[in-house]
């Protein structure tokens, strides 16, 4: 559900406002004329920070939802905390994007009860200037586009295949004259040697895809930035079976598929002024007669043989053959994105993704875009160190460590060994594969990290 937003001189009499009090609680009442106001807890504004105000604009629309509001109001000097330093265009695209987050869930196989799903359907802005609505368009798209993403990692893994992910990149460039689409097929992939790609794909009775999407925004001359993402349709483990417990969301570990699919769809939309490239290998791992097998040794597009010690950790093979095809566009940038290792999920929690790079300046700017977009991420070390428990004994790299420990490390260290000849990030998605309490979104997918690469497509 998509929002309207209107900007009238005065609020609708079936409005419900939204305004901030210095309560420390969040309060929904009824005013004498009848109507419900909801009221925002803010007991100390002068500590607003970036992050809080996220929440803040999300608790006001949860709280809408509870009280199945269709139409809300608020007045633009309720959210301009002037001590954060925030421009009105800013702060209207915070809270667009936020908006539209918040009224987001996944209602496709659930039965539509007589009284309706409770959204909210229009949003009143009162006060608003040319910059906050220009704001509130701009964060109204990237919504949308998150959304589109949680939507499409929501979807069980049996409604999703390799080939659905090729049709969601084709309906991203159907009539896009600067989009172009093409997916590479088994043998396609077998001509270019893509070992990796095709040898976990082999236990599905369903063909592995390699998709590319280019998005031409800048000078024909100018090298691309290029998302590669994990698109494992479903992944049972494979001959290394995940136990139960561990089986049920697997579903979404196409989610860094998912992710740079359509960052490259929101960048279109908002016209970035930059090329950009998506990849995504796209397979299911599946537990069969035709499976590889831990001890079998895959020769990967770059010629680096690669040793299956387990075949769980089957995302960083197929990213090996996609980091590799990526130099072919002599890229300016590469960011991979993957729901990669429980690893990360234990080292940092549910509430950051965590990125990997050799490089100080990007690690530091991939900070501060975080911050800035609301993806947030941590870095962990990737030391040269890590190298040596990557090493295979009958390949020339294992894929996965030679003990239990920094399992995301080894991971990073593993891709570190395909990323070569350009400049290179990996950010592991897991800890944010789903939204948790307290943040005010649906369960489910959280649509990590789209916002984080439009903002590395914009100013890197």
């Amino acid at each position: 559900m998509t929002m309207k937003y209107v900007f009238p001189k005065t609020a609708s009499a079936d409005a419900v406002r939204v305004c901030v009090t210095s309560s420390k609680e969040d309060e929904v009442v009824r005013v004498a004329s009848g109507n419900v106001e909801i009221l925002l807890g803010v007991s100390e504004p002068e500590k607003m920070t970036r992050r809080k105000l996220i929440l803040l604009f999300r608790r006001a629309l949860i709280l809408a939802k509870s009280k199945r509001a269709k139409r809300i109001f608020l007045d633009v000097k309720e959210v301009m905390f002037s001590h954060l330093g925030l421009g009105e265009k800013e702060v209207g695209e915070m809270l667009a994007t936020n908006f539209e987050m918040a009224n987001f869930q996944f209602t496709e196989f659930l039965t539509e009860p007589k009284e309706g799903f409770p959204f909210v359907e229009t949003v009143e802005i009162l006060g608003a200037s040319k910059a906050f609505r220009e704001g509130i368009e701009r964060g109204r798209i990237i919504g949308e586009e998150v959304n589109a993403c949680r939507r499409l990692a929501n979807l069980p893994g049996g409604d999703v295949t390799p080939e659905t992910l090729a049709n969601e990149a084709r309906r991203i460039g159907k009539g896009k004259s600067n989009i172009s689409v093409k997916i590479l097929g088994v043998a396609e992939m077998e001509k270019l040697g893509m070992g990796g790609v095709l040898g976990v794909g082999k236990g599905s009775d369903v063909p592995p895809k390699f998709i590319i999407l280019e998005y031409r925004g800048g000078r024909k001359s100018e090298a691309p930035i290029i998302f590669v993402g994990k698109g494992v349709t479903f992944d049972t483990g494979g001959i290394n079976l995940k136990p139960s417990d561990s089986v049920l969301g697997m579903n979404m570990d196409m989610s860094g598929g998912a992710a740079v699919l359509h960052a490259l769809s929101l960048s279109a939309r908002l016209g970035v002024k930059k090329n950009l490239v998506a990849l995504v290998p796209a397979v299911e791992n599946m537990p069969s007669g035709s499976s590889y097998r831990p001890g079998d040794v895959l020769r990967s597009m770059s010629g680096k043989t690669i040793e299956v010690l387990n075949t769980d950790a089957e995302g960083r093979i197929i990213l090996a053959d996609a980091l590799h095809y990526a130099k072919r566009y002599k890229p300016s940038l590469v960011i991979d994105v993957a729901t990669l290792t429980g690893a990360a999920l234990v080292a940092l929690g549910e509430r950051a993704s965590a990125i990997f790079t050799r490089d100080q300046e990007l690690e530091t700017k991939l900070r501060e875009f975080g911050e800035l977009s609301g993806d947030f991420v941590w870095p962990l070390p990737l030391w040269e160190e890590y190298d040596e428990e990557i090493k295979g004994t009958f390949g020339d790299v294992a894929n996965i460590g030679r003990t239990r420990w920094g399992g995301a490390i080894t991971a990073a260290a593993f891709l570190a060994q395909f990323a070569t000849d350009y400049r290179w990030a990996h950010i592991d998605m897991a800890p944010r594969m789903t939204a948790i309490d307290g943040e005010f979104l649906a369960k489910g997918a959280a649509g990590a990290p789209v916002r984080l690469l439009l903002k590395i497509a914009e100013e890197m």
